[in-house]
Formats: C-alpha cells, sequence, structure tokens
C-alpha cells in the first residue's frame, strides 16, 4: 500500500509556546492509526492538521505527495467525543445535510429526482450503522451511543477517503463502547478508509490500531522550559492476525 499522508518536519507553534516538533512519519493508505499520549502532547492539534483547520507553522503536510492545503475537503471526515450533531434536525435530514451542501453549493438544498437519490443514499448509511429504523428521530430522542452512530453516518455520507476520529467513543458506557468498536471496525474494512484516532485508552489503541503512535514531550530545556513541543516518541506496527500486547513503556499509562 502506498502512503496518502506525510508530515515533514512538521512544527506548531503558537506564538513562543511550541506544541509539536520535528514530526516526521508517513500513513499508508487503509491503516487505522491509534494515536495516543499525555494531555497536551498535540494529538489533537495534530488531527486538526490533517483535517486542514490549521496550517504547520515549519514543514509540510502532504496527501497523495501534494501539499496539503489548510482548509478542510470531502475527501476528510471528523467524528468528535460530543456529538458533533444538528440538534434541530431529524436522524435522516443530519445526514442528508452533507449531501445538500456538496450537490447544491448556492442554495444548499437539493430538489427533485437528486434529493430524492439523496435521501436513499442517507437512509442507506443510517442502516448500515444500526439507525435504520430511526430516520425520523431527533438526536435528543437517541442514547449517546446512538447519536455517535449518527455522527459517524454524518462523516462518512460523502464518502471520505480519510476518517479522523477524537476520542469518538470516551464518553460512552463500556458495553457501547464495544458495539461501537466492532461498528468503527466494520466500517473501516467495508469502506477502504484510512483512520487516524485519537484515544486516552491504551487497550483500546492497540486493540482498533494496526499502528500506534505515542506522541509526548520528552526533552528538557532549563533555559527555556516552555520551548519545546511534543514529537512521535513511539511508533508500534501492528500484526492484526497476532493478539495484541501493549508495551511495557506504555502499559504504565494506562
Amino acid at each position: 500500500m502506498s502512503a496518502i499522508l506525510a508530515f515533514r518536519n512538521v512544527w506548531v507553534e503558537y506564538g513562543d509556546k511550541i506544541v509539536l516538533e520535528k514530526v516526521d512519519l508517513g500513513v499508508e493508505e487503509g491503516a487505522f492509526v491509534s494515536i495516543v499520549g499525555p494531555s497536551g502532547a498535540g494529538k489533537s492539534t495534530f488531527l486538526r492538521l490533517v483535517l486542514g483547520q490549521e496550517a504547520p507553522t515549519r514543514g509540510t503536510v502532504e496527501l497523495d505527495g501534494a501539499p496539503l492545503r489548510p482548509e478542510p475537503g470531502r475527501d476528510r471526515g471528523v467524528v468528535f467525543q460530543r456529538y458533533s450533531v444538528f440538534p434541530h434536525l431529524s436522524a435522516l435530514d443530519n445526514v442528508l445535510f452533507g449531501l445538500d451542501c456538496a450537490g447544491s453549493m448556492a442554495l444548499g438544498r437539493l430538489s427533485g429526482a437528486r434529493r430524492r437519490e439523496a435521501k436513499a443514499k442517507a437512509a442507506a448509511m443510517l442502516e448500515q450503522v444500526g439507525l435504520g429504523a430511526a430516520l425520523d428521530v431527533f438526536p435528543a430522542q437517541l442514547s449517546g451511543g446512538m447519536q455517535q452512530r449518527l455522527a459517524i453516518a454524518q462523516a462518512l455520507i460523502l464518502h471520505p477517503r480519510i476518517l479522523l476520529l477524537d476520542e469518538p467513543f470516551g464518553a460512552l458506557d463500556p458495553g457501547v463502547r464495544l458495539d461501537m468498536h466492532a461498528l468503527i471496525s466494520g466500517l473501516w474494512r467495508e469502506h477502504g478508509l484510512t483512520i487516524l484516532m485519537v484515544t486516552h485508552d491504551i487497550k483500546e489503541a492497540f486493540k482498533l490500531g494496526t499502528r500506534v503512535l505515542a506522541l509526548d514531550k520528552h526533552r528538557h530545556d532549563p533555559q527555556a522550559p516552555h520551548r519545546y513541543g511534543a514529537r512521535v516518541v513511539h511508533d508500534f506496527p501492528l500484526d492484526r492476525k497476532a493478539p495484541m500486547a501493549i508495551p511495557p513503556e506504555l502499559a504504565a499509562a494506562d
């Protein structure tokens, strides 16, 4: 498989604060990359770079070998820990919204046969995530797990190549998390996605990922204690066919 993403000497700085420094890595297409690390280690910043919400201060992020433009695109979808759904729209209309905007950028709403086709696609996507019986239900009437299923359907409706997950299951009960693990693993394979997932759960990272990246701030300059950032300090490629053992250097953080 070829690399879909590449970070080349990427730094992110906010004023005199360094968040990420010297990040050099490639991500193969079809990989499921789990990203772990302590709070403040730049994990969410890492995802925002891929999403296009911000640009590196130094270095480049490349998509298919070309510099990534600092703006979101249809080829990247995102799911956050807090359910990023529209409370005033039904489940069907939440998913249909992306198709409306993509298909009619001027009006923000499809019409006629195109809208009927879009509704059918949105309903099929909701069926895929287990919400086929909740098309007309509003988010407030859904459980936390069901709202997150809806957010995943929103993210996948435009068929992105890359799916970004920022602590997507952190607010869910343990039993619901297991159901979501099965769901996201199935969607990853079925849609041929490349997934980057931030999680604080080490076991979750090794259970779902084909690769685990650990970010941390591992150097300290006593002359400028705030002038250092996080980088990739561990990079574990995983054999999905073998049992996943958590390395001792990460087990203590669990």
